[in-house]
């Protein structure tokens, strides 16, 4: 009788992100200290992929004698640069792996074009990843950063990728402990201090991300729950609400599409990014930058975990109202016309019809005016 070998099942890889507040708060200090644990304590087979010390002997000295992947290095432009080894890591196969950085953008030629693509690669060979980030790099927030700490951060993380994490750990500080430990040189080079001060790292804008990385677990720890839950039977599932960004070409639409995410993320909903073209548009011929902000939102749409829906009607309201009545829609974002009110009232406005035909909606109205110039990180 031939012999009949059942191969269990191999349990899907866990993702524990690390958020802070900013740099400086300890994300990386604790990152490695729990690996440590688990390779010492509880006997896991643990390994580095990349870590950023910064300098910080105090992180430098908590590596202790964690294996370390070596990093690969890349011609680019003249020099050698390195970056996360992802095949040696896929290769060697440990069970868990440490990657720092999780908003970094990747040198040109290396596997995949950004570091959070690089983990979901090994999540999907089986391999559990320890992850950390700042809560400003989260891609829904950065008009929030915007105002407050008048930067632009460049790389950031789509919020579905912090959805799919098993584990949300909040390293925080206070904002007195995080400002001295930048006195003391812990964070930045001693000529960067007091411009840091005054800047990133003021009261009110350390507050701010405090708060917004606080509120970012919390709600990731109730969605968990709340799905935990309704597994379990413990609860009726609720009616699922439904969202909906009305998307243009205008330059400012991101700033739509991270406020939907947001309130996407806060209902634990769906979401859909909805673009309406006539029967006689010309795909973009007529204006191209126009065409290309489109795909541009597009993408960015899909990144943030939206579906994106592109509707053909001469009538855009038109399309947009049925849209809505077909998919049981409950929140709508559109963005503020700039055109005048004689143009308003001769034509129509799309906004006002809406709002005359669907009454149970929730409608967020968001200003598209260009925003003053920020410095860039």
């Amino acid at each position: 009788m031939a012999e009949i070998k059942l191969e269990r099942q191999q349990e899907p890889a866990r993702l524990r992100v690390y958020i802070g507040a900013a740099p400086g708060v300890g994300k990386t200090y604790d990152m490695i200290n729990d690996a440590y644990r688990m390779k010492h304590q509880q006997g896991m087979d643990v390994v580095i992929g990349l870590v950023e010390t910064h300098g910080r002997e105090e992180t430098a000295a908590r590596i202790r004698d964690l294996e370390i992947i070596p990093q690969r290095v890349i011609p680019y432009r003249g020099v050698n640069l390195k970056e996360m080894d992802v095949d040696a890591i896929l290769a060697r196969h440990p069970q868990t792996v440490v990657v720092d950085e999780l908003a970094h953008t990747n040198v040109p030629g290396s596997k995949n074009r950004k570091r959070y693509e690089d983990v979901l690669e090994l999540l999907d060979a089986g391999i559990n990843v320890m992850t950390a980030v700042n809560i400003q790099h989260l891609e829904t927030l950065n008009d929030a950063v915007n105002r407050s700490a008048n930067t632009v951060i460049r790389e950031t993380v789509p919020d579905s990728f912090l959805k799919r994490a098993d584990e949300v750990v909040n390293v925080d500080v206070t904002v007195d402990e995080l400002r001295n430990r930048l006195r003391q040189g812990k964070i930045y080079a001693p000529e960067k201090v007091e411009q840091s001060l005054a800047n990133f790292f003021r009261k009110g804008n350390l507050n701010m991300l405090r708060e917004l990385a606080l509120r970012t677990t919390a709600e990731q720890v109730g969605n968990q729950a709340s799905q935990y839950r309704r597994v379990q039977g413990l609860e009726q599932a609720p009616i699922p609400e439904k969202v909906m960004v009305c998307l243009s070409t205008r330059p400012g639409t991101e700033r739509l599409l991270r406020i939907g995410a947001r309130i996407a993320g806060r209902l634990a909903s769906n979401w859909y990014a909805v673009y309406v073209t006539r029967p006689n548009d010309d795909k973009g011929h007529g204006d191209p930058e126009a065409f290309h902000r489109l795909e541009e939102y597009q993408r960015m749409a899909r990144d943030l975990g939206a579906q994106v829906v592109s509707l053909t009607d001469k009538n855009v309201a038109d399309a947009l109202i049925r849209f809505a009545q077909e998919e049981g829609i409950s929140h709508v974002v559109f963005g503020q016309s700039a055109r005048s009110r004689w143009d308003v009232l001769f034509r129509g406005s799309v906004l006002n019809r809406f709002l005359s035909e669907i009454r149970d909606v929730t409608v967020q109205v968001v200003p598209m005016q260009m925003e003053k110039p920020v410095r860039r990180l």
